[in-house]
C-alpha cells in the first residue's frame, strides 16, 4: 500500500493549503482531510471526512483509512466560525488526547507530525536572548494558546514513549504571518491603534505561511540522506523585528500604556474579537521572544524563503495602508522610545523604518 496521509484541521485555510500541497507530493497515494466542519475552500482530490477529533470516532476514521502518516494541524489559538475560546481549548487539548489514543492503537501509523508554537518558551524578563529547543521556560504559561501548546507537547512526548516505532516530529512555529494568516497576533496588528507597554520594545520573530506549508511537507515525508525529520524543531524566518518597527511598517500608531492599562486594554479587545489576547500574549508584547533555528536548517534540512522582515512585509501589504504613512510614524515612534525609562526591551543600536 502506498502512503496515506491524514490531516486534521483541514477546514482552516492553512490546513486546506497543506492538503492541496500533499496531493502534489511524490509517493503520496491518498490524503484524508478531517475537520468538525465543512471547509469553505477546495481540497482538490483529497477525501474529506467530517469528524470531531474530540470524539472517539476519530479512532474509527484512522482505522478505516489505514493512514500511515498523521499531520495534526488542529492546534490553534483562534476559533473557527462562531466558536469560543473554551471550544478551541477542548479541540487543542482533548482533541489531541483522542487523536493520540487512536494513533497508539493503530498499527498502520508510522509517522506523526504535530503543529506547535514557540509560545511554549513563555516570555519573561530574564529569559535568554535566544531560546533553543532544550531551553526550559522560566515560568510556564498560565493560560491561552500557550498553555494549550505546553499540554499538547506533553501528551505527544507520552505518545512517543509508548510508541517508539513511530517517528514523531514537533514543529514549534514562530508567529505565523501572511495574507491569509488568522492568529491572535494578526488580530492585534489589525487594530487601528496598537496598545503597547510603556518602556518596552520587544523583539519578535515571524514565519510566512508559505514556509509553514513547505516545512510541514518536509516533516511528513521520508527524510533525505543527511537529514532527520523526527524530534522537536523551532521554525522561524531569519532576523527579528522590534514592535515599533512593525507598527511603522503597518502605518498604525502605537499607544504606549502602563502595564496595568495594557492588561485592561487586552480585556477590551477580547470583546472586539481578539479572542486569545491572554496574559501570555501581553507578555510577548512586553518581553518578546527569539528562538534559534539551527536545528531546523542543519537537521531537518529546511531553509525558509521568507525572513522575519519579509514575512511581515507580505502580511503588511495584504492589510492595505494604515491610518498614517509609515514615514510619518517613524519620527514619532523614535521620540516616544527615547522617553522610555531604562532599556526595557529596547535594542538601542537597531533602528529601521
Amino acid at each position: 500500500m502506498g502512503k496515506v496521509v491524514l490531516v486534521t484541521g483541514a477546514a482552516r485555510r492553512l490546513g486546506g493549503r497543506f492538503v492541496r500541497r500533499l496531493l502534489r507530493e511524490p509517493g503520496v497515494d491518498g490524503v484524508v482531510a478531517v475537520d468538525a466542519v465543512e471547509p469553505e475552500h477546495r481540497l482538490g482530490g483529497a477525501e474529506f471526512v467530517r469528524a470531531d477529533i474530540r470524539q472517539p470516532a476519530i479512532g474509527r476514521v484512522l482505522a478505516e483509512t489505514g493512514a500511515d502518516t498523521v499531520v495534526h494541524l488542529d492546534v490553534t489559538g483562534m476559533p473557527l466560525g462562531g466558536g469560543s475560546r473554551a471550544s478551541v481549548k477542548e479541540t487543542n487539548v482533548i482533541g489531541t488526547m483522542q487523536l493520540l489514543g487512536a494513533c497508539q492503537k493503530s498499527p498502520s501509523v508510522k509517522r506523526l507530525v504535530v503543529k506547535s508554537s514557540t509560545s511554549v518558551y513563555g516570555s519573561a524578563p530574564r529569559d535568554p536572548a535566544v531560546c533553543v529547543e532544550t531551553t526550559p521556560p522560566r515560568s510556564l504559561p498560565t493560560g491561552g494558546f500557550a498553555k494549550d501548546a505546553v499540554e499538547v507537547e506533553g501528551y505527544v512526548r507520552g505518545f512517543a514513549r509508548r510508541r517508539p516505532d513511530v517517528a514523531v516530529c514537533v514543529l514549534r512555529f514562530a508567529n505565523i504571518l501572511g495574507p491569509n494568516a488568522e492568529t491572535p497576533l494578526t488580530s492585534y496588528f489589525a487594530l487601528p491603534l496598537l496598545p503597547t507597554v510603556f518602556g518596552y520594545d520587544p523583539r519578535l520573530q515571524f514565519v510566512h505561511e508559505d514556509d509553514v506549508v513547505e516545512v510541514l511537507g518536509i516533516a511528513s515525508r521520508e527524510p533525505r540522506r543527511g537529514t532527520l525529520n523526527s524530534g522537536t524543531f523551532n521554525v522561524a524566518g531569519d532576523g527579528v523585528l522590534l514592535l515599533s518597527q512593525c507598527s511603522r511598517r503597518l502605518g498604525r500608531p502605537t499607544v504606549p500604556l502602563p502595564l496595568p492599562a495594557v492588561t485592561w486594554a487586552g480585556s477590551l479587545v477580547r470583546t472586539l474579537g481578539v479572542t486569545d489576547f491572554s496574559p501570555e500574549q501581553i507578555r510577548l508584547l512586553t518581553h518578546g521572544r527569539v528562538v534559534d533555528t539551527r536545528q531546523m536548517r542543519e537537521t531537518l534540512g529546511f531553509r525558509p524563503v521568507y525572513s522575519t522582515a519579509g514575512a511581515f512585509a507580505d502580511f503588511a501589504r495584504s492589510r492595505g495602508p494604515g491610518l498614517l504613512p509609515p514615514e510619518a510614524l517613524a519620527g514619532a515612534v523614535d521620540r516616544i522610545a527615547a522617553l522610555s525609562p531604562g532599556d526595557g526591551g529596547h535594542l538601542p543600536t537597531q533602528s529601521a523604518n
